[in-house]
């Protein structure tokens, strides 16, 4: 039995669709998820809505996010002796200075490995007793928590040589930030399902006050996102501002203790670097003292360099949401999956990506 076929219902979404299209007020609206960017372009709801209603996609591919200080920071690991890298596949691609990537990397020699959770980059750190593992931690607040019990079992089985590149972001830092900067013409927001899982719908609340903006939780399928857009539709009709939580299934206003309590006390919040945004205050997750022997940046005595960002690459503008991908100049020419200039063009999240196998021209 197909549980979320209720939420895919044709009929139900041609409803919706026209309550939509009936109103005369629109929305400029942005979602802040990557599984939100591809379920949009996956379902056709972005060619479906009408033209008043403008969708933005912002920072919310993890692996895009990565400065690019980051990467030459992870490169560099890589380049060491008795080093072997651990990594999720999308990382794999993502260029760094001057074209090169963790794919370049290992075919020049570089031990990398693709894994699929923490847990196994700790496997390879027992099976490898002689060589430092170092695990490229990147994600939002959804995967910090399972970073953090995996660096914990890490200690209580004594695993020395397994480390951590925790290049961990947070959102509603990242969402104050989009919201202070006056070029941006963001009326409304998508909140991020699987983030607020974790750090629940009332972690929002405060930047909703302060910038007075509406925003809705919201469901990865058709009819999720539909409704949330007739909330924040009426939410601005109305000149109403907070946060709605649509995805009343899964998400709650507190979020997940255990997970927040896990994070809290294996790292601490710091700042943090965004690909086109730059610093943001406390947007990011470094080691607390009591576990700082998992830092691979000390371990290594690597330093975050200033990194001159990739040539011609717009991706920082298209996560800031002020350019849709299609109206970057390299797309689809010099810029292709097969050959990506940028991280937004590589991660299956990305927004380039999305417009690409969807064939979104305009």
């Amino acid at each position: 039995m197909d549980l979320f076929a209720g939420f895919r219902d044709p009929a139900i979404a041609r409803a919706l669709l026209e309550k939509i299209r009936g109103e005369t007020r629109g929305v400029r609206f942005m979602e802040v998820c990557g599984t939100h960017t591809v379920a949009i372009f996956q379902s056709g709801l972005h060619s479906l809505l009408p033209e008043n209603i403008v969708h933005l996609t912002g920072p919310g591919c993890p692996v895009c996010v990565t400065h690019d200080a980051e990467v030459a920071a992870y490169l560099e690991a890589a380049a060491k002796d008795k080093v072997i890298i651990a990594t999720f596949g999308d990382l794999m691609k993502v260029p760094g200075p001057g074209g090169a990537s963790l794919k370049s990397a290992q075919a020049d020699g570089a031990r990398v490995k693709v894994v699929y959770s923490p847990s196994d980059a700790l496997a390879l750190a027992r099976d490898n007793p002689d060589d430092t593992v170092v695990f490229i931690g990147v994600g939002f607040e959804t995967t910090a928590p399972g970073m953090a019990a995996t660096v914990k079992m890490a200690r209580a089985e004594g695993l020395s040589n397994f480390k951590v590149l925790s290049f961990h972001k947070l959102v509603p830092p990242a969402l104050e930030a989009l919201l202070s900067d006056p070029g941006m013409e963001i009326e409304a927001f998508i909140l991020p399902g699987h983030v607020s899982a974790v750090i629940g719908a009332g972690a929002y609340r405060p930047l909703a006050e302060k910038f007075k903006v509406p925003a809705v939780v919201a469901g990865f399928e058709p009819l999720d996102i539909l409704q949330g857009l007739i909330i924040l539709i009426e939410m601005l009709r109305e000149g109403r501002h907070g946060v709605v939580n649509q995805y009343t299934r899964v998400v709650t206003e507190d979020g997940n203790a255990k997970a927040r309590a896990l994070v809290a006390e294996v790292f601490e919040t710091s700042d943090a670097l965004w690909r086109g945004i730059g610093t943001i205050p406390g947007s990011g997750l470094t080691f607390a003292k009591e576990y700082a022997d998992f830092d691979a940046l000390a371990a290594l005595g690597i330093e975050l360099k200033e990194t001159p960002p990739i040539k011609g690459c717009m991706c920082g503008d298209v996560l800031k949401g002020k350019l849709a991908p299609n109206k970057c100049p390299l797309f689809k020419k010099a810029c292709t999956p097969a050959r990506p200039v940028g991280p937004c063009m590589v991660s299956s999240e990305g927004s380039c990506a999305a417009y690409f196998k969807y064939n979104l021209e305009s």
